[in-house]
């Protein structure tokens, strides 16, 4: 039986990945004069890999100074652009009265906390683990298998509710049932190994009252 679920964050419960996209294209371009194409940039994000690959021949120096400005951009992003997704709150309320969550992101930290400054998201969550609090970012299986742990729970009793290849990828690694949310950002992505797939993160609820039962 399924207790414990597992949120990924951008794409799931707030709308950001377009955003931190949006971001990198404007540094790559400004710093390097990189125009980077969407259908690149989802493959480099789906290996777990940074976008400054494109640049190989750039030094350190610079390339930290392009991500620096990176983060700074898509801070602004998150602070004037719209990202909630509409019912979450009250598919978690609803959520909530039967299974423990948490949230498993390879967000910085800095930026997880100024996304949910003003929200009441994480007012459901059990815990929440950033990119900092685990050894190896998505698709390795560390994420999920942290998230696993802060539960003390069983693979069997956990399930994991995703919106990217990268994310599934992770989920398969760690050998914990996922769920994908259909995104309009990823949905070019292959979703083959998931073992299961909602519309809509309002279509949750009635899913997993599908499996218990």
């Amino acid at each position: 039986m399924k207790k414990y679920i597992l949120f990924d964050n951008d794409g799931v419960l707030v709308e950001t990945e377009q955003w931190y996209y949006e971001a990198s294209k404007k540094a790559l371009k400004e710093f390097f004069d990189y125009a980077i194409e969407f259908e690149e940039y989802m493959q480099i994000m789906t290996q777990g890999k940074g976008v400054w690959v494109v640049v190989p021949h750039a030094s350190q120096q610079d390339i930290n100074f392009a991500r620096s400005q990176r983060d700074i951009y898509y801070q602004q992003f998150l602070q004037t652009k719209q990202i909630e997704i509409n019912g979450v709150i009250e598919i978690l309320q609803q959520l909530a009265n039967e299974y423990k969550m948490g949230i498993v992101t390879t967000s910085r930290r800095v930026d997880f906390d100024l996304i949910h400054n003003h929200r009441k998201i994480i007012d459901f969550m059990d815990f929440t683990l950033c990119v900092e609090e685990y050894p190896r970012a998505k698709p390795y299986a560390d994420p999920y298998l942290a998230g696993m742990k802060k539960f003390n729970a069983k693979k069997e009793e956990c399930i994991i509710i995703e919106d990217s290849q990268r994310g599934l990828i992770s989920a398969v690694n760690a050998e914990i049932d996922c769920v994908i949310v259909k995104n309009e950002f990823t949905k070019t992505q292959d979703f083959s190994q998931a073992q299961y797939f909602i519309q809509s993160l309002k279509d949750l609820p009635h899913l997993l009252q599908s499996i218990r039962s």
